[in-house]
Formats: C-alpha cells, sequence, structure tokens
C-alpha cells in the first residue's frame, strides 16, 4: 500500500495557474493558460515515450513507473480533448444563437 501512496503522490496532472484579477497588470490571459496547459500534456507524453522507449531498450526502468507514466499521459489527453470539446459546443451554441 505504501508504494501505491508514493507513486499517487508523484503523479501530478496540468494544473491551472493561479488566476489574478482583472486589471492587475500581472493577469495571465486565457490563451497563455491554455497553451502552457497544451505544452504540459504534450510534456507528458514524451516523457512517457522516452520511459517506454527506456523499457524497450533494455535499460534499467521499473514497470510500474513506466505504466504510471503512460496512463498519466493519457489522462491528461483525453482531459484535453474533452474540453475542447466542450469548448467547440459551446461555440456552436453561441454561433447557432439568431439575434
Amino acid at each position: 500500500m505504501n508504494n501505491i501512496s508514493s507513486i499517487a503522490s508523484t503523479t501530478s496532472m496540468p494544473r491551472m495557474p493561479a488566476m489574478k484579477p482583472v486589471g492587475g497588470g500581472d493577469s495571465t490571459s486565457f490563451k497563455d493558460m491554455l497553451v502552457n496547459s497544451i505544452k504540459e500534456v504534450n510534456t507528458m507524453q514524451a516523457d512517457a515515450d522516452k520511459a517506454v522507449e527506456a523499457m524497450f531498450t533494455g535499460e534499467d526502468v521499473n514497470a510500474a513507473e513506466v505504466l504510471t507514466a503512460v496512463q498519466k499521459a493519457d489522462l491528461a489527453f483525453r482531459l484535453t480533448m474533452q474540453m475542447r470539446n466542450k469548448a467547440m459546443d459551446v461555440y456552436r451554441e453561441i454561433r447557432d444563437i439568431r439575434i
């Protein structure tokens, strides 16, 4: 049980940056937040690819860590795709509003 909790505590999903008040000169824009999240997901996928490649080339890696990296990258990608789908649904709804 300790192994599982230590793996769970080391994994992290992309986090939304803390938003600062509007009007402050140092606020994070939605575009920047979105780009940073996509870059984080891409980094997770690249790390998972490297871990799988290391395992298949015979390097000394822990199979559980490789599986965790792959699952974390998959979950982050699925979450990103769902966010994209919801944003597209909202766009279509707004586009279809008759004024």
